[in-house]
C-alpha cells in the first residue's frame, strides 16, 4: 500500500517543478530553432528530445524509489555504479553545466535590460560583461548569507516566468496564419526568403535543434528531488510525469507557433531575448516591454537559485570523498564559502571571455547542455546495471533508450562541445587526485585508464580549437 505522509501535495508539486524547470531558455529558444529548423524538422527534433528525457524522468524516479539511500543527488547514482571517479565525472560536470548556464542568464539578462538602455545592447559589450560580474558578486554574496531560501523571492520568480509566457502564447495563436506555417513546412527551399537558416535535409535541421532543446529541459532531474517529498510515492510518480508533460507542451507551443505569424528567416535573425523582439514584430512596443520586464526578474530569481546549485553539487560530492573538504565546508549560514567564491572567480574570467564570441548566449548553454549530458548518461548507465542485477528488464530498457540518446547527443550534435568540456578535466583530475590523498584513498588503474582517455580527448579539443576546427567565435 502506498504509504501516507506529511508532504507536499500532488498540485502543489507540479506547480513547483514546471517552476524549478522554466528558465531563461524559454524566452530565446524561438530564435534558435528557427535558424536550426523549419517546422517540421523541428516537431520531430521534439519528439526525439522529448522521449529522450521522459526516460531520464522515469529513470529518476525508479532510482529514487528503490535506492532512497543515496542521498547525494544524481551524482550518487555514478558513484554507486562506477565508484568514487564515476562520481567526481558525474559532479564536476553538473558543477560546470550550474555555472555555465550562469554565464547564459549573464548574457540574456543584460540583453533584455538592452532594451531600455542601449548601452548594454546585445549583452556581450564591456558594460554588459561589468554589470554581469557585479551581479555574479552580488548574488554569491547573498547566498553565502543564506537569502536563497527566501519563500518571496522564489514566488515573484515564478509569476514573472508564466505570466508573460501565457501571454506570448495567447498573442501567437490570434496571430497564427497556417498558409505561412506551412509554406516550407521541411525547410528544403533555399531562396533570400531562408537567409540565416539551415536548409538540407530534415535530419541535418534536427541535429541543428538539439543542444537548444536540451538547455530548456537542464533542472528536470530536480523533479525526482522534489518528488521524495510528497505525500505518496503514486503522487510523486503522477507529479514527475504530469509537469513533464506540461512542460513538453509549453516548449513546444513557444518554440512552434511563432513560425505561423513571422517567416522563419524573420525569426531566425530575431535578438534576445527572441519572444521579446517577436512580440514586439507581431503586436508593437507593449509586448517587448513585457517580455523584458518579466524576463529582468525572472533571470535575476533564477541566477539567484543556481548560485546556489554549483555549491550544492560540491558539497555534496566532497561529502562522499571524492574531492577535497574545502570545496565542501561550509559556513555559519549553512553555505559553502569556498565553493562559492571559487565558483563566482571562475564565472567572473568566463564573462570576459565573451567579448571574443559574436553569439555569447548560445556558446554558454551549448557548453552547458554538453556539460550535463554526462550527468545524465551516468543515470541512464546506473539504471541498465542496477536493473540488469534485479532482472527488471523493463527498466532496464528505460535505461537502454537514456543511455543512448545521451550518445546520440554527445556524437550527433555536441561533440565539438563535449570535446571542449572535456578540457575542464586537466584541473578537474588534479582536484580529484587531492581528494584521493587527503582521504588516503589510492588512485586505481581502472581510474588512471578512464582519466588517461579523458587527457587525451582534452589535448584533442585544444588542438582543434588552435587550428581552427572548432571554433568558439
Amino acid at each position: 500500500m502506498d504509504e501516507q505522509k506529511k508532504g507536499i501535495g500532488r498540485g502543489e508539486l507540479i506547480a513547483l517543478i514546471v517552476s524549478s524547470c522554466i528558465g531563461t531558455g524559454i524566452f530565446g529558444i524561438t530564435s534558435d530553432v528557427a535558424a536550426a529548423a523549419a517546422p517540421g524538422p523541428a516537431l520531430l527534433a521534439w519528439i526525439f528530445v522529448g522521449i529522450g528525457f521522459l526516460m531520464l524522468v522515469l529513470s529518476l524516479n525508479n532510482l529514487s524509489e528503490k535506492r532512497p539511500d543515496l542521498t547525494s543527488g544524481i551524482f550518487s547514482y555514478a558513484g554507486a555504479g562506477f565508484g568514487t571517479l564515476g562520481e567526481f565525472i558525474s559532479g564536476w560536470s553538473y558543477w560546470l553545466s550550474a555555472w555555465l548556464g550562469n554565464i547564459a542568464f549573464a548574457t540574456m539578462l543584460m540583453s533584455s535590460i538592452g532594451t531600455f538602455f542601449p548601452t548594454f545592447k546585445g549583452g556581450q559589450n564591456l558594460p554588459s560583461i561589468i554589470i554581469a560580474i557585479i551581479f555574479c558578486w552580488l548574488l554569491t554574496i547573498l547566498v553565502n548569507n543564506g537569502v536563497e531560501s527566501a519563500s518571496f523571492v522564489n514566488m515573484i520568480g515564478t509569476i514573472c516566468k508564466v505570466l508573460p509566457l501565457v501571454i506570448f502564447i495567447i498573442m501567437m495563436v490570434v496571430c497564427f496564419k497556417a498558409g505561412m506555417f506551412t509554406a516550407d513546412f521541411w525547410g528544403r527551399v533555399a531562396n533570400n526568403a531562408s537567409r540565416g537558416t539551415t536548409t538540407g535535409s530534415v535530419w541535418e535541421q534536427m541535429k541543428g535543434t538539439l543542444m537548444t532543446l536540451i538547455w530548456v529541459f537542464i533542472g528536470v532531474e530536480g523533479a525526482s528531488v522534489m518528488a521524495s517529498r510528497a505525500k505518496s510515492l503514486t503522487a510523486a510518480r503522477e507529479a514527475s510525469l504530469i509537469s513533464f508533460g506540461l512542460l513538453v507542451v509549453i516548449y513546444v507551443l513557444i518554440s512552434i507557433l511563432p513560425y505561423g505569424a513571422l517567416t522563419r528567416a524573420e525569426l531566425a535573425g530575431m535578438g534576445q531575448p527572441a519572444i521579446g523582439h517577436v512580440l514586439q514584430a507581431t503586436v508593437g512596443s507593449w509586448g517587448s516591454i513585457l517580455i523584458n520586464v518579466g524576463l529582468i526578474i525572472s533571470t535575476i530569481v533564477s541566477w539567484l537559485s543556481w548560485t546556489m546549485l554549483p555549491a550544492e553539487t560540491t558539497m555534496l560530492v566532497a561529502d562522499d570523498k571524492a574531492m577535497p573538504k574545502l570545496w565542501g565546508k561550509v559556513n555559519a549560514k549553512k553555505a559553502p564559502t569556498a565553493s562559492l567564491m571559487i565558483t563566482a572567480v571562475l564565472q567572473t574570467i568566463f564573462l570576459f571571455s565573451l567579448l571574443f564570441t559574436d553569439k555569447a548566449y548560445e556558446f554558454a548553454y551549448s557548453l552547458c547542455s554538453a556539460a550535463i549530458l554526462f550527468s545524465y548518461l551516468f543515470v541512464g548507465l546506473y539504471q541498465m546495471k542496477y536493473s540488469s542485477a534485479h532482472q527488471e528488464w523493463g527498466q532496464f530498457t528505460i535505461g537502454l533508450l537514456l543511455a543512448a540518446f545521451m550518445f546520440a547527443c554527445m556524437f550527433l550534435a555536441g561533440w565539438q562541445e563535449v570535446l571542449l568540456v572535456s578540457i575542464s578535466f586537466i584541473p578537474g583530475f588534479y582536484i580529484y587526485y587531492l581528494a584521493c590523498k587527503e582521504n588516503d584513498r589510492k588512485v586505481t588503474t581502472a581510474e588512471k585508464w578512464t582519466m588517461a582517455l579523458i587527457l587525451i580527448l582534452s589535448i584533442i579539443a585544444i588542438w582543434l580549437v588552435a587550428n581552427g576546427t572548432i571554433a568558439i567565435s
